[in-house]
């Protein structure tokens, strides 16, 4: 048995996947709700089975703004699972995703719906490489940079940062990609099945903080792999 999708409407949906981030998220939701959107917004915050105090926090978000709908899963299914989570809920023409670690200012999203609003891009990347990357730990931006490049060789395209968090795209766009990945590799999986739609993506630089495992990053070397497996599976499969 299927459920029908929400009936989209003329608003923002911001996704939030969350996991253990009881430190930042609700800094996060404070900032999303502060930001001087052009058009209405909802946000979705799927907690991923967090064990710290994450539940409560949502639920505090939840009980604060009407705008914030907390969704609780009981396991952790991965940031694939948490983000179809957040899809099949969304009732905005345009969704964007948001990570609650705070790496990503979220005030940045005000300039990254413009070209979706104004019709010149179906799919909008914030790259955090077109800029200044000094203060980019240097195994990040050499993995960040093989990812990248991998995918505009197999694609054909010139992506400067395939693996961002700041994908925002119209929600007929997203619905449109049948995602499958459970974890990080839902990142490639997004990217590949929009360039072989031949979606239009445009990229503008954003600012970021990156932070260490020590402090909670949670990707790793594996999920490079992943990626790449991933990118070599859609570009050859039917």
């Amino acid at each position: 048995q299927t459920c029908a999708l929400p009936i989209l409407q003329p608003l923002l949906s911001i996704i939030v996947p969350v996991y253990n981030e009881e430190a930042t998220i609700g800094s996060v939701l404070d900032r999303l709700l502060g930001i001087p959107f052009p058009m209405p917004i909802e946000i979705i915050a799927v907690n991923d089975g967090s064990k710290d105090g994450t539940r409560q926090a949502l639920d505090a978000a939840a009980a604060r703004s009407p705008l914030v709908t907390a969704v609780h899963q009981e396991r952790n299914g991965g940031k694939g699972v948490a983000l179809r989570t957040g899809f099949a809920r969304t009732r905005g023409t345009i969704v964007a995703i948001q990570d609650a670690d705070l790496e990503l200012d979220p005030a940045q999203l005000l300039t990254l719906i413009e070209p979706i609003i104004q019709d010149r891009a179906d799919v909008v990347y914030g790259s955090r490489f077109m800029g200044d990357t000094s203060h980019v730990p240097v195994m990040s931006r050499l993995g960040n940079m093989a990812l990248t490049m991998a995918t505009n060789v197999l694609y054909g395209t010139k992506l400067t940062d395939m693996e961002t968090c700041y994908k925002i795209m119209r929600t007929d766009v997203a619905r449109s990609l049948d995602l499958t990945a459970d974890r990080f590799d839902i990142e490639p999986e997004i990217t590949a099945k929009l360039l072989r739609a031949g979606h239009r993506i445009a990229e503008l630089p954003v600012r970021f903080s990156p932070r260490s495992r020590a402090s909670g990053k949670k990707i790793g070397w594996k999920d490079g792999v992943a990626a790449v497996v991933t990118l070599v599976k859609y570009r050859f499969s039917r």
